[in-house]
């Protein structure tokens, strides 16, 4: 990653004013005076934008580029309370898809991991401690933490009915898992929201908060580290 830029502008709507005339901060160019650009690289394909854009500060505006160190830039961002920042390779030509070309990396990232297990509560009527989670690591599920925080306590008591539907009813748990031993292991069905700040060193979920089973359920949808 060796370009990375995200907006600096932002509005604030007050009550009682009207909103904020919209600006769009563009930062690539794949279509130009009839000219298809996606084959082009990034770094050919931002020289004319600049140059489209020079000096404009109407409606639609460039969005400026850093060359930074990453990790410092989003921690500085964070504190700014921004989104996140946006990496591009500079070599690269314009692809659809997850190519990884392009890497959006928010503040709080928010991905669909499966519900493997439960940890008890001791403050009954808790539903439970915390949820086990899982992601896909090739074909096999790994364990990536648990979360304990997001819950409202009605919501906690109807999941757990939910997972003691599901219990696992083999001696093996369905994962490696070096956690509590304390785990009450279900069936990997249910897929739950889960917001984070960031990932550990050794692969686990850093300040994980519940955010609700997703409503769409498809396997699909689940975190891949590979």
């Amino acid at each position: 990653m060796n370009n990375v830029s995200f907006p600096l502008g932002a509005s604030d709507k007050k009550p009682g004013n009207r909103a904020s005339d919209a600006i769009l901060y563009a930062f690539d160019l794949i279509y130009l005076d009839g000219h298809d650009l996606r084959g082009v690289e990034f770094r050919s394909r931002r020289h004319l934008l600049e140059d489209t854009l020079d000096g404009k500060d109407g409606a639609i505006r460039l969005s400026e580029t850093l060359d930074a160190d990453p990790a410092v830039l989003l921690e500085h961002v964070c504190g700014l309370g921004l989104e996140g920042i946006v990496g591009k390779h500079f070599d690269q030509p314009y692809r659809s898809g997850r190519t990884g070309d392009w890497v959006k990396v928010k503040c709080v990232q928010s991905e669909a991991f499966f519900i493997v297990g439960y940890e008890m509560s001791s403050a009954p009527p808790a539903g439970f401690g915390s949820l086990v989670l899982a992601a896909y690591r090739n074909a096999d599920l790994v364990h990536v933490g648990s979360v304990g925080t997001g819950f409202k306590e009605a919501e906690a008591i109807k999941l757990r009915k939910m997972l003691d539907k599901l219990r696992w009813k083999r001696k093996q748990p369905p994962l490696p898992c070096s956690g509590s031993t304390d785990v009450v292991w279900v069936e990997p069905t249910l897929i739950a929201e889960i917001e984070f700040r960031a990932w550990t060193t050794d692969g686990k979920l850093r300040h994980p908060s519940y955010k609700g089973l997703r409503e769409r359920q498809d396997n699909a949808d689940v975190f891949r580290l590979d």
